[in-house]
């Protein structure tokens, strides 16, 4: 074991440090493995900074959700503080090294080889991800797109579900928590030599907890409900000898309300894939699949005194289909020389469909607005291992199109079309890659270092869908250029002894052309493209600014010895915009929501299967808007997690979000309403996992 690789490991956790694993059933006749992964992990990668979260972890987390998970790598943020119990759906994009100021993400999420954001939007649907299905993660920060393809600017979140070795016959954890919530999961498994089947469903509810902080609230201020459900079926079957046939479908549904009348909001999807490895002489891996995703919100003007709500937009449907398919061959170079090309490609489409100026509570105008997109490219990636230094280099062309957009705006009532426009069809070739080397000096200390570069296209809700958010009004933007980033890091990485690892990265990045939501007026007025704003409200457009040039370094930390681990995770980033023209008021100020600290540290063990662990974050102050005048207090949380065996199988679970009930604020409106995240949370409940 390389120690880099032992480093990621270590963050993630110390082996046998939660939940133990189910061992594998033993295979009966002429042994046939089916793995349910994909490729092995790329040699290469060493040059990189990569943090892995192994399945232990996963399953001994506070709040029992993907995002309270991933917030164990420091600097992997979403748009706002707030989880997928409060937030709008549409805020919870993800990004990495601070290249933030925008919800759509910079930061390419996969599960199992499939892109998971947003087909329309670009944001993450975390309820559709219950830690149980879950076997392991990995976060590539930085890296660029060489490999992993357009998205993959700020870097590369992997999860990966659970496998044959990890699954149980059955399994199940059921939590009562504060504010009359609910949290279950369940999944079952059939695990045979020549291959497996799992079924797993999660179901998640709470009266919520008010999201306007209370001297900020009103008569019009609530508790803001959720009520969430995930399932997939999954499987594996071997079709030939080496050759292993993976399938996935997955559902699910979620309902929140943003704490006033007339925000509810709602997410459903379904999602299937197909993929053959080929474990020969030659590797190689063929996938395609299918996303369906439609968002419905609606949304609401509060008067200054907070005493009533009047609707002012309904996005009843976001319909929006993901087809995409990848294939990847490795051909047999030898122990030390890795080759791995291929090509893929995502077509994307969708629209918005909306109510909006009402008049005495009736809308009496409709928009419909969207379009399509499509990237396709080739890509090589490869490394060289001799003696202590591992070289990496690849690279990747992509063309992309984005065609038949349109926007179209009409009354309810008789009238000709107030907005009839198609946007002109654009396309255009990229061409990206990222190099590495990393050194083992000694055996207790490794250098690397690395340079890369990334795109991504604008997303059909950034060009063609103007929204809201309170009385704030942002405005949509057909001629956006795609996103450019270069960027260059340097680490170092010491494992004194097998129990301590320390690993330390220093990166430069430069996001070109970078899309922001720019502040270009405030009301009361009437503005193109949104329509009248009024007082304390703010009117945006969104905009390509010069750049985003962000640096900083990142360190994670863990010793680990017997049953008790130390993990932590720190990352510093001073990010700042370059913009000119319309934008050069934005010029040297932070992106929006980005803290130039975030900092996590978990301690933890495990005795005679007793486990518990304490982890405390710390957010930086940060800012919520683009101009920085409104700011948002840093916030340090601590999070516990205990559990007691009952029986070999069963055990009580205990858990505890934000102990100390500590003040994370979200977001401000433009009457400077304050929004929190979610307050103390206590759960109590039982878990069926055979050990």
């Amino acid at each position: 074991m390389t120690p880099l690789r032992h480093v990621a490991l270590l963050v993630a956790g110390c082996p046998g440090n939660a939940l133990a694993q189910t061992k594998p059933l033993p295979a009966a006749g002429p042994e046939i493995v089916v793995t349910g992964r994909g490729l092995a992990d790329r040699p290469g990668d060493r040059a990189f900074g990569v943090v892995e979260i192994d399945r232990n972890r996963i399953a001994a987390n506070a709040s029992d959700r993907l995002e309270g998970v991933l917030a164990d790598v420091a600097g992997l943020q979403q748009f706002r503080r707030s989880d997928s119990r409060t937030a709008n759906p549409t805020s919870q994009g993800i990004t990495l090294r601070g290249l933030g100021g925008n919800a759509s993400s910079r930061a390419l999420l996969v599960l199992d080889g499939v892109p998971q954001t947003d087909p329309f939007g670009g944001w993450v649907a975390f309820p559709a991800y219950a830690t149980d299905r879950l076997g392991g993660i990995r976060v590539t920060r930085g890296g660029g797109s060489g490999f992993y393809g357009p998205g993959a600017l700020a870097g590369t979140v992997e999860l990966e579900s659970a496998t044959p070795d990890q699954l149980a016959p059955l399994t199940g954890s059921a939590s009562y928590g504060s504010r009359d919530s609910v949290d279950a999961q369940a999944s079952a498994a059939l695990v045979r030599a020549g291959g497996f089947a799992t079924i797993s469903g999660a179901y998640a509810r709470g009266d919520g907890s008010t999201p306007t902080v209370l001297a900020s609230r009103g008569p019009v201020d609530r508790p803001a409900p959720y009520e969430q459900a995930s399932g997939a079926i999954r499987g594996g079957v071997a079709v030939a000898p080496g050759v292993e046939l993976q399938a996935n479908v997955a559902a699910l549904t979620d309902v929140r309300e943003r704490g006033t009348p007339f925000t509810g909001n709602r997410s459903e999807g379904a999602d299937a894939s197909v993929r053959l490895v080929g474990r020969g002489r030659w590797t190689w891996s063929a996938l395609a699949y299918l996303q369906t995703r439609s968002f419905a919100s609606s949304f609401a003007a509060v008067d200054t005194a907070r005493t009533a709500a009047t609707q002012t937009l309904d996005q009843y449907n976001t319909p929006a289909t993901g087809l995409g398919a990848r294939l990847e061959i490795e051909p047999p170079l030898g122990e030390r020389v890795h080759l791995r090309a291929g090509a893929d490609v995502r077509d994307v489409d969708g629209r918005t469909q909306e109510l909006y100026t009402f008049v005495a509570a009736a809308p009496t105008r409709r928009r419909v607005a969207g379009g399509e997109n499509l990237a396709g490219g080739v890509f090589a990636d490869g490394s060289v291992e001799a003696g202590a230094v591992t070289v990496s280099l690849g690279g990747r062309v992509d063309r992309w199109s984005i065609r038949d957009g349109f926007l179209s705006e009409r009354p309810l009532g008789p009238g000709p079309a107030l907005t009839d426009a198609s946007f002109a069809d654009r396309s255009g070739t990229e061409t990206t890659g990222r190099g590495g080397v990393a050194w083992r000096v000694a055996r207790p200390l490794t250098l690397r270092a690395a340079a890369y570069s990334g795109w991504r296209l604008p997303t059909l809700n950034e060009l063609y869908r103007p929204f809201r958010a309170g009385a704030d009004a942002t405005a949509a933007n057909a001629t956006l250029s795609p996103e450019r980033l270069r960027g260059v890091e340097g680490g170092v990485t010491v494992a004194p002894a097998p129990a301590v690892s320390i690993a330390a990265t220093y990166f430069v990045d430069t996001l070109r052309d970078a899309i922001a939501n720019v502040t270009a007026g405030a009301g009361p007025g009437t503005f193109p493209l949104v329509g009248f704003v009024a007082a304390g409200g703010i009117y945006r457009v969104r905009r390509n600014v010069d750049a985003v040039r962000s640096q900083g370094f990142e360190v994670d930390a863990a010793w680990c010895t017997g049953p008790i681990g130390l993990r932590a995770s720190w990352s510093h980033v001073d990010a700042r915009v370059r913009a000119s023209g319309a934008s050069a008021a934005l010029d040297g100020l932070r992106p929006a929501q980005t803290p130039r600290d975030a900092v996590s540290g978990t301690i933890g063990g495990r005795y005679r299967g007793l486990a518990a662990s304490l982890t405390v974050r710390h957010s930086a102050r940060q800012f919520d808007d683009d101009q920085n005048s409104r700011s948002l207090d840093a916030a340090t949380t601590a999070d516990a997690y205990l559990a007691v065996p009952v029986t070999r199988a069963l055990g009580i679970e205990a858990r505890a979000e934000n102990v100390f009930d500590a003040r994370v604020e979200a977001g401000i409106s433009g009457a400077n309403i304050v929004e929190r995240a979610t307050p103390r949370t206590l759960w109590i409940g039982l878990r069926y996992r055979p050990r």
